[in-house]
């Protein structure tokens, strides 16, 4: 039975299409150039997450892609927004450093005026995750420490940093997902992080949804929550009871063709909050 009632909030996405999408370099365990992407499956994986969206009644601004910037559609990686404040990505991977422009570029011409460019190295939601309490930060394979206190400092929020040990996990986004920011609920997959950072999310999180294996490595847990719908890969199949138990209504998403750049639902998914 759920500990609180579940209600659906409207929210404000941001995406990019995966028109250019393709896997022509390796920069985490996920991808192989060796094996070839259909992008016209991409496109149709992709637009299914973004009609989905909308047709739960939340909206969903559109950021072109660029030629040449095949994880562009990766869009939760290019800024974090709390509160109408924008905090600027910087890639650890030369491949997509330009990517961080195309995202300020986006928010100053639709209207956001408190931007930071950042300092240190930070991919956006990838390693950045809000909740009522404070934002969760990733750290061990791309974002820098120092990002944290940068964080901090821009949001005057806590950031409490949590140390990913699994290179398959190599961002937050895909070994923790925020179910319910209000209530402080989350799911996560322990082996993906330090025994010291485990026994941190034990204390915040002591009602957590605990993934297991099969499902972390369908990365299950690069999934989006509005309260209500969880939108998740359709793979992660022993998420589904322990969602709807909790009162969530999981929505099973094929994005396959993504999955071969290391990312999906989550991935996939910028929230322009405030």
């Amino acid at each position: 039975m759920s500990r609180f009632p579940r209600r659906a909030t409207p929210r404000r996405y941001l995406m990019c299409s995966p028109a250019h999408f393709k896997v022509t370099y390796s920069i985490n365990p996920w991808m192989d150039p060796s094996k070839p992407v259909d992008v016209p499956l991409a496109v149709a994986q992709w637009e299914d997450l973004r009609d989905r969206y909308r047709s739960l009644g939340h909206t969903v601004e559109e950021l072109t892609p660029r030629p040449g910037l095949p994880d562009m559609v990766y869009a939760a990686n290019g800024a974090t927004v709390v509160e109408g404040r924008v905090l600027g990505a910087r890639f650890a991977h030369p491949e997509r450093g330009p990517e961080a422009e195309a995202h300020l570029e986006w928010f100053r011409e639709h209207g956001f005026t408190d931007i930071h460019e950042p300092t240190h190295i930070n991919e956006g939601e990838g390693d950045f995750a809000v909740t009522s309490s404070c934002v969760l930060a990733g750290r061990g394979f791309r974002a820098s420490p120092l990002s944290h206190g940068e964080a901090q400092e821009f949001f005057g929020r806590p950031v409490l940093g949590l140390d990913l040990v699994d290179p398959r996990y190599y961002h937050l986004d895909t070994a923790l997902a925020v179910l319910d920011d209000a209530a402080n609920d989350v799911m996560y997959y322990p082996p993906a992080f330090s025994p010291g950072s485990q026994s941190v999310l034990r204390r915040l999180f002591p009602h957590a949804l605990i993934a297991e294996e099969p499902d972390a490595v369908a990365l299950g847990l690069n999934a989006v929550s509005d309260g209500l719908h969880v939108l998740l890969p359709q793979a992660a199949v022993g998420l589904f009871e322990p969602l709807r138990a909790r009162g969530y209504e999981p929505i099973g998403m094929d994005l396959t063709e993504l999955l071969k750049g290391g990312g999906s639902v989550k991935c996939c998914t910028q929230e322009l909050r405030g």
